[in-house]
């Protein structure tokens, strides 16, 4: 990407939105585009389409989504399968009309089937049933990256769509009720420790295994894979399956490759917070899918490995949440 390129980044005030504006500024890209919601319904397909045209910007980074944890998934699927589609047809079908030279559609590792080998590769897509407690947002999700592969192979489009494992970090959602699993714990442990509690509940049995990658570390993989020279990002775009018989969709895993089980990673939040009561798992609460690891060897390839080591990136996380 030339310094004085356009670049839009849809969902600028997210997660991984903010951490990518931050990253682009730190390496000058000075042209950024960004809208809040209340300048720019992205669910607003006239609007998004006004938008574009007006802006034409040269790349575009696909982070607005609608996300939560497991219970927001299980309290409103509808809303979860119905928004993500819409944003991502309007945003996809707007770059594709204004002639964006990039664009990277940015997912989740819920993509994959419930029972995927590990780690989870690329090609394990479609090749199972998926978790039931988040499937109407993987489905959408899933769909954002047909609609990539898609538009590569009918208009010959630059789409990348890159699926980050379970992430964390300045700017993470600590909502008591619709959090992930990082914040959701980082604010039970605080507030257990500032009201001196004898123990703080865990959902599940703990053994389920997750993998953690720190926002910061997420935005410079997408920023990174977005720099390739042309004939390396290129080659991520993956293939017309009509023609050569093989099932190369446009994506890219970014990870860490290593994953904690939850009782490891609720005894280090306990340790960085500075809780000193028990921890008590609720077997009764579910646990989600048992393993979630993806196989980053392609990413590994490209010339980008994660930097961030969970203990340090969980310090740097609660400091930012006990600042606000």
């Amino acid at each position: 990407m030339e310094l004085d390129a356009k670049i839009y980044i849809a969902g600028h005030r997210g997660l991984v939105g903010s951490a990518i504006v931050r990253n682009l500024q730190e390496r000058g890209f000075a042209n950024l585009l960004t809208r809040t919601h209340a300048d720019l319904d992205l669910t607003n397909q006239a609007a998004t389409g006004a938008f574009f045209t007006q802006e034409k910007p040269d790349y575009v980074f696909l982070a607005a989504a609608k996300v939560g944890g497991i219970l927001a998934n299980n309290g409103y699927p509808a809303e979860f399968i119905r928004d993500n589609l819409v944003i991502q047809t309007n945003i996809i079908h707007a770059a594709y009309r204004n002639n964006v030279k990039r664009l990277m559609f940015l997912g989740s590792s819920c993509i994959y089937p419930k029972l995927a080998p590990q780690p989870m590769r690329e090609e394990y897509l479609l090749t199972g049933p998926l978790e039931p407690t988040n499937r109407p947002y993987a489905l959408a999700k899933i769909a954002g990256i047909e609609m990539c592969w898609s538009y590569n192979r009918q208009y010959d489009t630059k789409y990348l769509a890159v699926m980050p494992t379970n992430l964390y970090g300045p700017g993470d959602n600590y909502h008591p009720e619709n959090s992930h699993v990082i914040p959701a714990l980082i604010r039970k442990f605080h507030e257990a420790k500032q009201a001196n509690a004898r123990e703080v509940v865990v959902w599940g049995t703990g053994t389920p295994k997750r993998e953690f990658l720190y926002n910061e570390d997420m935005a410079d993989a997408c920023v990174f894979l977005m720099n390739l020279p042309a004939e390396k990002y290129d080659g991520l775009l993956g293939s017309d399956e009509s023609k050569t018989g093989r099932f190369e969709p446009p994506l890219v895993n970014i990870g860490v490759g290593t994953d904690v089980t939850i009782r490891q990673l609720a005894e280090t939040v306990k340790k960085v917070v500075g809780f000193k009561g028990e921890i008590v798992f609720d077997k009764n609460m579910p646990d989600g899918t048992p393993r979630k690891l993806m196989d980053v060897s392609r990413l590994a390839r490209a010339g980008w490995l994660a930097r961030t080591g969970l203990e340090d990136g969980l310090s740097r996380a609660y400091l930012e949440f006990t600042e606000r």
